[in-house]
């Protein structure tokens, strides 16, 4: 068998550097523009070019044909473990990323990020739509340095940190940490945000790299009238329906976008992007281009995704087809070369470095081994929903063999026949865990009483804890959802980042409705498609105690029948901290504290 190269093997461990020091370099010279579009939830097959016989992406198409398409190309399982690896080029593991929500979806701190570098050699920066690598300072995207973020919160539009009651039109979304009204559909808002953002550098000599996630295809599926209707005469779900329907509103906006980039002479020296985060959520009882999985799924199906390269100035509009085996930890290193930039000193990627690859046809590829996984738990598990991989193959659970060039719909296990393989590929897995599994224990603290963010809000959606209920959407918020047994085990972890006094208010309703902990709420206008997370009726929990936990502290104080919020006051000490906080009912049932607010107060 040839020798495999295990692109993670000789990543060191150190801590990496911060954005603070990172030192800012000259401004590059004719340095290329880039555009990264990421959907969410979209798989491989959610594309008529890839053969899907319903779905209508006209002008996503187009941009794979004039395009180089990396067609074997894999991601995380998962939605922010794919964001976590594709901004720092390092396994999501080891980044701390290996969930979407507990407290595992947040980017720890010393990570090196792709726009800090970017930033740091001249590029404007901007993040818009999806970030889902935290919504608490350090962890925002304006954090981690990117100059300019209007984004949603959490995972999707309607997840618990995000603004009460946002359901897609016409909602609130932060610029740069501050809530603010939009108008209109999500995905056009934010493909309009981007473009307003370009216009202010078309004519200037300052290249820019944004970032345009979207939330859609996510669910609760939820797509404009007219995109929904393109599907009303195919006997599909009304859920399909409007999941094509938003997949035609993002091919519409692709189009907007790069029409106005030819239009503004922009197009040429832009490196435009196309990819999606996982494996389809939906579309797979419609058509999965014959891979076995979706989203969440160890097989193909869960993590081979489409990726479109547009740099016509570099000869990558040429429909050129990729497949040799790539994935999203490749994306930094290869960006950075592209851009002239330098590699972050100290950091060693988990990805490789493919643009010699991507810009000369005839340049050799690397034999390679590279591993994903979905870890969805609370501390990752060896071997739990993992593909170890290379052009031919697919070692599955560390179990099964699949031969892709026979196979590619992974319906025959193999392993028997093919000891060696499952010998090298095993002993491949069993470096890299060995490596990475030193790094789960550090940890990803939500700063508090900082300088830069003081006061903060935290949510429920970021709860640590074994087998944590966790209330991610505001369905979950708005059903009371607890513990079983009555009793409320998850907590926070945070960092003191000052001593002093402080002032934790705990609330059981967001503070942007400011209403009473024990009432329930009116549910509130449905939207077409999905159930919308607002359209249910928000359950009443009669407090009477409120509780918290923390530095060895164990508080209680009443809460009387109109109080939309219980403070606490009480001086805390630096450092890090578990930190509880829930509410009590007349027979001792329990149920979170959903938002707390916390304050440092000025010393008198």
């Amino acid at each position: 068998m040839r020798n495999l190269i295990i692109f993670s093997t000789l990543v060191m461990l150190a801590a990496c550097g911060t954005p603070q020091g990172i030192e800012h370099t000259e401004k590059l010279s004719k340095a290329p523009n880039i555009v990264l579009v990421i959907t969410d939830d979209q798989g491989y097959g959610d594309l008529s070019i890839h053969g899907n016989p319903i779905v209508k992406t006209p002008h996503l198409d187009a941009l794979a044909k004039q395009s180089t398409r990396l067609d074997n190309y894999h991601v995380s399982p998962t939605c922010a473990p794919t964001r976590g690896a594709l901004m720092t080029g390092r396994t999501s593991n080891r980044t701390g990323v290996w969930h979407t929500i507990m407290g595992r979806s947040l980017l720890r701190d010393n990570e090196v990020t792709l726009p800090q570098m970017l930033a740091s050699a001249g590029y404007q920066t901007a993040m818009i739509g999806k970030w889902h690598l935290g919504d608490n300072f350090p962890y925002r995207p304006h954090d981690r340095g990117f100059q300019h973020a209007y984004y949603h919160g959490a995972g999707g539009v309607g997840q618990t940190p995000d603004y009460w009651d946002n359901s897609y039109f016409d909602d609130v979304y932060f610029r740069n940490g501050k809530p603010e009204p939009s108008k209109g559909f999500v995905t056009d808002v934010f493909f309009d945000e981007a473009i307003k953002y370009i216009d202010q550098f078309k004519q200037t000599d300052k290249p820019f790299f944004v970032y345009l996630s979207t939330n859609a295809p996510h669910g609760p599926m939820h797509a404009p009238a007219d995109y929904a209707a393109k599907y009303e005469n195919y006997d599909i779900p009304t859920k399909i329906k409007h999941f094509f329907g938003m997949i035609t509103n993002i091919d519409d906006n692709v189009a907007k976008l790069r029409r106005y980039l030819e239009v503004n002479n922009l197009a040429d020296n832009t490196i435009f992007m196309f990819t999606t985060d996982n494996g389809t959520s939906a579309g797979d009882k419609v058509f999965n281009a014959g891979m076995r999985g979706k989203k969440n799924s160890e097989y193909d199906g869960g993590h081979r995704v489409p990726m479109f390269i547009h740099w016509p100035a570099k000869g990558l509009n040429e429909g050129r087809m990729v497949n040799q085996i790539t994935g999203h930890v490749d994306i930094m290193p290869s960006l950075l070369k592209l851009a002239g930039v330098e590699a972050p000193e100290g950091v060693k990627f988990d990805g490789v470095d493919i643009s010699q690859q991507l810009l000369d046809p005839q340049a050799q590829w690397p034999d390679r081994v590279m591993i994903t996984d979905s870890q969805r738990i609370y501390m990752p598990k060896k071997w739990r929903k993992s593909a170890v991989m290379t052009d031919q193959w697919r070692l599955v659970n560390g179990k099964q063999l699949f031969d892709m060039y026979a196979d590619p719909q992974q319906q025959h296990d193999i392993a028997a026949q093919h000891p060696a393989v499952v010998e090298e590929l095993t002993d491949a897995y069993n470096q890299w865990w060995t490596e990475i599994e030193p790094t789960f224990t550090q940890t990803a603290p939500l700063f508090v009483g900082d300088d830069k963010a003081n006061p903060v809000t935290i949510t429920s959606h970021d709860w640590l804890g074994y087998n944590a209920a966790v209330p991610w959407n505001q369905r979950s918020i708005r059903r009371a959802i607890r513990e079983k047994d009555g009793v409320h085990k998850s907590f926070w972890l945070l960092d003191i980042r000052q001593a002093g006094n402080y002032k934790l208010s705990l609330r059981r309703w967001p503070e942007e409705i400011n209403h009473p902990i024990r009432a329930g709420l009116e549910k509130g206008e449905a939207v077409a498609g999905d159930k919308a997370f607002r359209a249910v009726n928000g359950e009443g929990f009669d407090a009477r105690t409120a509780h918290i936990d923390i530095q060895g502290k164990s508080l209680s104080l009443d809460v009387q029948t109109d109080d939309k919020s219980v403070s606490f006051m009480l001086p805390l000490d630096t450092g890090k901290t578990e930190f509880k906080a829930y509410f009590s009912d007349a027979k001792g049932h329990q149920l979170g504290a959903y938002y707390v607010h916390i304050e440092r107060l000025a010393s008198e």
